[in-house]
């Protein structure tokens, strides 16, 4: 019995203690927290004195600190150092004395000394790193782990902490080899190694950092595929083009590809219209022989690159005729059907717009007509071209009909409104301006946010320019404009707009009039004479229903064209910010965030 009562108020003792300590503890925390460093000390050192645990002694220690109780705090440190000379949370806390004491030379060996006393021990090394970075000491965190790899003999450790805090820190040239060194063993990280850094990059010489990196790694390790892979994007980041396919050809030859990657990668520069890039990279894919998987695909987009390139600025009639025969040597290889319709409708584009023989052109799509196993929606678009080859040879109404049977055919899909669309233009350039607005009205719902602005813009020139006689008579010679750049006609369709202000002098088309003569001179390659138009249209009109129109182009002349991304971003910004709700606004906003060195995702 007695021995029973003994043992309970033991358990009674040991609890009150127990309790006590919690209680004690909880104060000690809460007195730290509200920086009432005097009553802290008095609980802590206790806590301390009995637990021996490291976060009682970083409160105590940094208590003493707070108040510049030196020597107290060198006791201390003293004290603790003999009980356990193995804890590294003492040595730091010579350091950090030392450090406060203004003995800066003298702080810096003693972490040095602590540093290089690191045992192999991986736990031990994250929570002195760890301890560093939570009091925003990021360098000697970065020693923590430098050392770590040292004393654990490997380089692979610690990868995500470090390149965590040389991204906090923003210090480009570590994150760059961190990310070089680490891509051999892990090439699984090369997507987010281009995330990361197009997010902290800022300007061209961030990218020659890396670039200067990853030749060297390729010198001595050209094996390596994901150094070519990055040094690749880091080109096409910088609009690099030529030396982007430079390095695709050889890193194909190194490793003996069948095309696909450099395949996929042409796409880039034709978005970016580098197009002899483009030809070039389709070029060497053709040149592998017709048993390779991509030989076909390649002709046809090397083709089709051609086409842009020489349908996007001045042109010579002998290119037109060999990029015709091109399209046609398809047709005679491969036969006419499904595979093939798009070179047989790329061929009568040719001879209608670019060489003029228009019973070529018609036949051809007729021709087209009656391949077997075309899709309805391929068959919707050649009668679409058939219906602007009607418009060239003077028969409007059939081409009005052939519009609109494709228009009721494909009702409220892409192909349906675009046939539409082009059924309220016919309109609009016979002068049946009621009939073009109502046309351009409905399709102002459309799903197609280009076709919707289109009709939107077409809408507002037609309302706005038909207030009075004379408007509407400018807006007839501003139709005959339009015809004649249809026909592919610049010279006469400039001449013509023009006139107008001539014939009628202060009529309300001069916004329209600019936007129309940069258009123009963008398809004639003329961008100079493109920018100067679309500035006076900016800084004169910009209120104008096309003010939003014309900073996007003007942006994106800067910005593909003439490669002034300064200038490119701030109109992209400029866009964003007086004119929020543009249809432009998303890809704006996009493509500034992106020159800016956002990271975007997608």
């Amino acid at each position: 019995m007695k021995s029973l009562i003994t043992t309970l108020l033991f358990c009674i003792s040991s609890f009150l203690c127990l309790a006590q300590e919690n209680i004690n503890d909880a104060l000690a925390f809460q007195y730290y927290q509200k920086g009432q460093y005097q009553e802290a000390i008095l609980l802590l050192e206790k806590l301390f004195s009995k637990t021996k645990n490291d976060s009682y002694f970083d409160m105590y220690f940094n208590s003493l600190l707070k108040l510049k109780r030196f020597e107290d705090a060198d006791k201390l440190i003293k004290k603790a150092t003999k009980e356990d000379s193995k804890n590294l949370t003492y040595g730091i806390a010579g350091a950090q004395l030392l450090q406060e004491k203004g003995q800066a030379d003298a702080a810096s060996r003693k972490y040095a000394e602590v540093l290089n006393s690191l045992p192999a021990d991986e736990l031990i090394i994250r929570d002195l790193a760890n301890h560093f970075y939570t009091y925003q000491a990021y360098d000697l965190a970065i020693s923590t782990f430098l050392q770590g790899r040292k004393v654990m003999k490997n380089d692979k450790l610690f990868v995500f902490e470090l390149l965590s805090i040389y991204r906090f820190k923003k210090d480009k040239n570590m994150l760059v080899q961190e990310y070089v060194s680490a891509l051999a063993s892990m090439p699984e990280m090369l997507q987010q190694a281009e995330s990361v850094l197009s997010a902290v990059f800022e300007e061209k010489p961030d990218y020659l950092i890396l670039q200067s990196a990853l030749l060297k790694k390729i010198q001595k390790e050209p094996e390596v595929e994901v150094y070519t892979k990055m040094l690749i994007w880091q080109y096409l980041q910088q609009q690099e083009y030529e030396m982007a396919l430079r390095q695709l050809i050889a890193q194909d030859k190194r490793v003996k590809d069948d095309g696909f990657f450099l395949f996929n990668t042409a796409y880039t520069f034709l978005e970016n219209k580098a197009y002899p890039t483009a030809i070039k990279a389709y070029e060497y894919i053709v040149s592998k022989g017709k048993d390779k998987p991509y030989f076909l695909p390649a002709k046809v987009e090397m083709i089709n690159a051609k086409y842009q390139l020489i349908t996007a600025g001045k042109y010579e009639k002998t290119t037109i005729v060999d990029l015709a025969n091109a399209y046609n040597s398809i047709v005679e290889e491969y036969g006419k059907n499904a595979r093939t319709v798009f070179a047989l409708r790329k061929w009568a584009n040719l001879q209608a717009f670019y060489l003029n023989d228009l019973s070529k052109a018609e036949k051809a799509l007729e021709t087209a007509l009656t391949i077997n196993g075309l899709p309805a929606t391929d068959l919707g678009q050649i009668k679409l071209d058939l219906g602007d080859i009607y418009i060239l040879t003077n028969q409007p109404w059939e081409a009005f009909l052939v519009y609109e049977q494709v228009a009721k055919q494909f009702e409220n899909m892409a192909i349906g409104n675009e046939a539409h669309y082009r059924s309220a233009k016919l309109s609009f350039y016979q002068g049946n301006f009621d009939y073009a607005k109502s046309q351009a009205d409905v399709l102002k719902a459309s799903t197609s946010q280009l076709i919707a602005n289109d009709a939107l813009n077409l809408s507002l020139m037609i309302s706005d320019n038909l207030q009075s006689t004379l408007d509407s008579n400018a807006l007839k010679m501003y139709a005959d404009a339009e015809m004649l750049d249809f026909k592919n006609q610049p010279v006469k369709a400039l001449l013509k707009l023009d006139s107008i202000g001539l014939v009628y002098p202060n009529n309300s088309l001069a916004d329209d009039i600019l936007m129309f003569r940069s258009r123009i001179f963008i398809k004639a390659g003329e961008v100079e004479k493109a920018v100067s138009t679309l500035k006076i249209l900016i800084e004169k009109y910009n209120s104008s229903v096309w003010a939003d129109d014309s900073l996007f182009t003007l942006a994106e002349l800067y910005e593909k064209n003439l490669k002034d991304l300064a200038q490119a971003k701030a109109l992209y910004q400029k866009l964003i910010n007086d004119y929020p709700g543009s249809m432009y606004a998303a890809e704006a906003r996009k493509r500034f965030r992106t020159l800016r060195g956002d990271n975007i995702g997608t």
